[in-house]
């Protein structure tokens, strides 16, 4: 079997996100993509769910092995959603589980955003 792991973002708009907070004002453009990051991590689920697939052994996580957090099957596959709709999250349907990875430019746009400039 063959699986194909499709792109859910422009790459460009996670890599170069945004420069630090600290070194100068975001343009409008570089607010609309950071809120929509910011805004699928708003909700306590959501975020936990983030934090099950970045810590998980590997990089990945299979489905199977993170949707016990509170709510129901549906409720989990509807944040799952949202978090690779945001870009935050890459999926992989592997027979009849999805398997989910956060995308290393993600923590590294989201890590860079939130440093300090240098010189700041």
């Amino acid at each position: 079997m063959t699986t194909k792991v499709l792109p859910l973002v422009e790459q460009e708009s996670v890599t170069a996100c945004c420069p630090p907070l600290s070194e100068r004002p975001l343009t409008a453009e570089e607010a609309e993509r950071t809120a929509v990051m910011f805004k699928a991590l708003g909700d306590p689920v959501r975020l936990r769910l983030f934090s099950l697939v970045a810590s998980h052994a590997g990089g990945e996580a299979c489905v199977c092995d993170i949707s016990d957090v509170g709510v129901s099957q549906p409720t989990v596959s509807h944040h799952l959603k949202k978090l690779r709709e945001a870009g935050l999250l890459s999926s992989e349907r592997r027979g009849t589980w999805v398997y989910y990875k956060v995308e290393p430019s993600v923590l590294a746009a989201m890590g860079q955003l939130l440093t300090r400039a240098a010189g700041a």
